[in-house]
């Protein structure tokens, strides 16, 4: 094993003899419209990319390069999108991407019950894999994260499990698996979303919180969820069961992310659940700043994801008061901004803003039309959606509530239904 100077990327043999498998299952139904059609991991993100691709970069980066995505609900669009971007590894060195569509391979002929059952139900292709390690990641969070440093703890501290953990604020701790650890690291407590979360020693403000990445010894990992899928009063679930069994009778020990945290500037280690829609838009809001927490632009730990051959964005006109131009925003491929102006935005590919327009604070996904003459803000606008000419949108509540979902924080979504 070696750290590579020119990069913090963690060279491991390790990481050659493992397989990852990615749970990309769930619906992210606090993300509200946004996911009538598409599972969550498959949301748009940045600009360019997918939530999905954020920890199969990690994988590939991190230099495993067998991966495994779990797929249930309305996984036609990340399906889609894996085979488009995701298919360049070579089957003839045993590299892939593999789509793991839930099946009911089961005897009871049951769609996934947990995640833990997720993982059971293709046990047999895990199997096949005779990999010496398992990471088991969510396919729902934004975060660059070199899992060979996690791989080389656990081989270090010959552990069963090893769970990857970040602090959080003690108020937002009820969302997470909590856990209390020893002066080791190794876990003597684990409550799953618990009511009253426990505080950290010394730090009644934090909470020492899954991320819900988990690397098992392969055939411990096999065992147990044979065991677990057994047992008729077992939810099936990592958080909720598997841990909690494990830790009086395993060796289990949490990773901090500090540890393995690509990029992490001045202390501060990025990872984003974009869970809900004010999540969401501040998330994609954060990537117009001059310097964001996330680079996107390094070349030592790309962001890989499909993308398709569009021209450059244009912007056209330069008249008095109908100026094609954008300030601190991010302007994807194909779009045309056409005598109109963009503000602290996201715009994804093939966006069109036609003349007279505003645009503040906007997520724009991909194909959105603006008609002439609109003025958005604090806005999130799903693919394909037309703005007709004249509409305002997040400047008066009450109105926007008759149409649209409005978020706590006052964050708008709009979709083609909606309209």
């Amino acid at each position: 094993m070696a750290q590579d100077v020119n990069s913090s990327r963690f060279i491991s043999a390790i990481t050659k003899n493992t397989v990852a498998l990615i749970l990309a299952g769930g619906r992210g139904s606090r993300l509200k419209n946004l996911t009538d059609r598409r599972a969550k991991p498959a949301v748009p993100f940045g600009g360019k990319f997918r939530i999905i691709d954020f920890p199969l970069s990690n994988c590939i980066n991190s230099g495993i390069r067998r991966v495994g995505v779990v797929t249930q609900y309305k996984s036609h669009s990340l399906i889609r999108h894996i085979q488009r971007g995701w298919s360049f590894l070579r089957a003839e060195f045993n590299e892939y991407v593999e789509l793991l569509p839930a099946s009911q391979q089961n005897e009871n002929e049951e769609w996934y019950k947990g995640t833990a059952d997720a993982v059971y139900q293709n046990i047999d292709i895990l199997k096949s894999s005779n990999a010496e390690y398992v990471v088991i990641l969510a396919g729902d969070h934004i975060y660059k994260m070199d899992y060979g440093q996690m791989l080389a703890t656990h081989v270090k501290k010959n552990a069963d499990m090893t769970v990857a953990c970040l602090n959080v604020p003690l108020e937002d701790a009820k969302g997470f698996g909590v856990m209390a650890v020893d002066g080791d690291d190794r876990i003597i407590e684990f409550a799953e979303k618990p009511a009253k979360p426990k505080h950290m020693p010394g730090d009644p403000t934090q909470a020492l919180a899954s991320m819900g990445i988990y690397v098992f010894n392969a055939e411990f990992l096999y065992e147990q969820l044979a065991r677990d899928a057994a047992d008729p009063d077992s939810a099936n679930d990592f958080g909720g069961n598997i841990i909690p069994y494990l830790i009086t009778r395993a060796k289990v020990y949490a990773h901090r992310f500090s540890d393995s945290c690509v990029g992490a500037k001045n202390g501060f280690y990025y990872w984003r659940d974009v869970g809900t829609i004010d999540a969401y838009w501040e998330a994609n809001m954060e990537l117009t700043r001059v310097t964001p927490e996330l680079n996107m632009y390094d070349n030592q730990w790309p962001i890989w994801t499909y993308q398709e051959q569009l021209p450059p964005a244009k912007f056209v006109f330069q008249d008095e008061g109908r100026t094609g131009q954008a300030r601190d925003s991010i302007v994807s491929g194909g779009c045309i901004i056409s005598g109109s102006s963009i503000t602290s935005s996201v715009l994804f590919s093939g966006v069109r803003v036609h003349s007279y327009s505003e645009v503040d604070g906007a997520v724009l996904l991909p194909n959105v039309v603006v008609g002439r003459h609109c003025k958005l803000r604090n806005v999130v606008v799903d693919k394909g959606v037309k703005i007709p000419e004249g509409m305002e949108i997040g400047f008066d509540e009450k109105a926007d509530k008759q149409r649209f979902y409005v978020s706590e924080k006052g964050t708008v979504l709009v979709t083609a239904d909606m309209l």
